[in-house]
């Protein structure tokens, strides 16, 4: 079979040997795990399947389609799913009685889940995607790799901005050359979310007003989009002189993503605007300080606030009016929306190794949005910036 780089067998093991634990001490005799992201971080494989991780011993993925990949890639041992309504039969002739399982019911559809449940007769089930998330929130050396080999990627896009943007383009050139050459550097070009309903490719490239242009998206700049069916990001609008062009840009290595905005802008940008763009620089070193284990997630988001209101841009922070966005950043990894996240309510203390993008942004209806954003690891002095494109503002020269 054909090699692609796969995941290293330790980091596998690892990061079951975590998931056991938490089975153990929540009482549940195993967790049937069915949404492919987790089945790839347990596994190392992404084929169609179930994985069922009892409290101890080894777990067992049953799949699908296609066995013969799922064998060659899988660091855990692979069988045929067979009849469905015959696994819990199966599993519980391996592993005994099943009373508490563990569900992802965050992602796991009803009817579904109602399915699963049927193969356990009376087994009580209980909800272990928060805590399965909690733990990808800790990002092992093999997965800070795959990150920062992903800044890298963006960086190189962030330098070519200048050749690539030129006066007259579209918006949706401009994101077809960023993708192109994204595409080449080996991009999967799949942005993988898990909350329910949002969808993204490449990010937000938009400007001016249509990057002003509010969206279901929850995110802090919408963009008027391609079309009523996704109505984000990228429009035909073309790029003018004097407004700001966000480019907030993703790559995938690995699975892996990083999140990333630069504001350019054709000419001179309006004073007020180049300094709402300062004061977003400023909330991101203040809480570069900031954050560092024990913190809790809601108090970098609470101090961006602040810092917002001080500035008297409160009404423009994270979006516009009823359309502000209300958290400041979000843990990313193999999907862009991870723990932790920077919103009030938040009470989780930051840890070591987790990894955030952070994005204090700022929103001004019929003229444009400005902000930054960086992904950042939480190490035990503060935070680290993965991404390191440079942060000044991309000027393009009109003429």
């Amino acid at each position: 079979m054909h090699h692609l780089p796969k995941v290293p067998t330790t980091e596998i093991e690892n990061r079951l040997k975590k998931f056991q634990n938490h089975l153990q001490q929540s009482q549940l005799d195993g967790a049937l795990i069915t949404q492919n992201i987790d089945i790839y971080y347990l596994t190392g494989t992404m084929q169609n399947g179930v994985l069922f991780v009892p409290k101890d011993g080894e777990p067992r993925f049953y799949v699908k389609k296609s066995v013969a990949r799922a064998e060659f890639e899988a660091s855990v041992p692979v069988e045929e799913m067979g009849r469905m309504k015959e696994l819990g039969q199966k599993i519980e002739s391996r592993y005994g009685k099943v009373s508490r399982i563990g569900l992802e019911t965050d992602v796991l559809p009803y009817g579904l889940a109602v399915r699963y449940l049927g193969m356990f007769p009376g087994a009580e089930p209980v909800d272990i995607s928060f805590p399965l998330r909690l733990q990808r929130a800790v990002k092992s050396r093999y997965e800070l790799d795959q990150l920062r080999e992903a800044a890298r990627r963006i960086n190189d896009i962030i330098l070519s901005l200048p050749e690539m943007i030129r006066p007259g383009m579209s918006e949706l050139e401009l994101t077809a050359a960023i993708e192109y050459r994204l595409r080449l550097q080996g991009n999967i070009n799949i942005y993988r979310m898990r909350a329910y309903n949002q969808e993204l490719a490449l990010g937000m490239v938009a400007s001016g007003k249509a990057a002003a242009t509010p969206t279901y998206f929850d995110g802090p700049a919408g963009g008027l989009g391609l079309s009523t069916a996704s109505p984000q990001s990228a429009s035909h609008k073309a790029l003018a002189p004097g407004e700001p062009i966000l480019v907030d840009i993703s790559t995938v290595v690995e699975g892996y993503l990083v999140d990333q905005t630069r504001l350019a802008v054709i000419g001179e940008l309006e004073e007020d605007l180049v300094r709402a763009y300062e004061v977003s620089r400023n909330i991101l070193k203040e809480v570069e300080q900031m954050g560092r284990p024990g913190v809790a997630w809601e108090e970098l988001y609470l101090k961006s606030l602040e810092m917002a209101k001080e500035a008297g841009l409160s009404e423009h922070f994270m979006g516009y009016g009823k359309d502000q966005a209300k958290f400041l950043g979000h843990g990313v990894g193999l999907e862009l929306d991870e723990l932790p996240v920077l919103a009030k309510g938040f009470k989780q203390p930051l840890e070591e190794g987790m990894v955030i993008a952070i994005e204090p942004k700022f929103t001004f209806p019929g003229r444009g949005v400005v902000g930054i954003e960086n992904t950042y690891l939480v190490t035990g002095s503060g935070l680290e910036a993965i991404t390191f494109a440079p942060e000044e503002i991309v000027q393009i020269r009109a003429d």
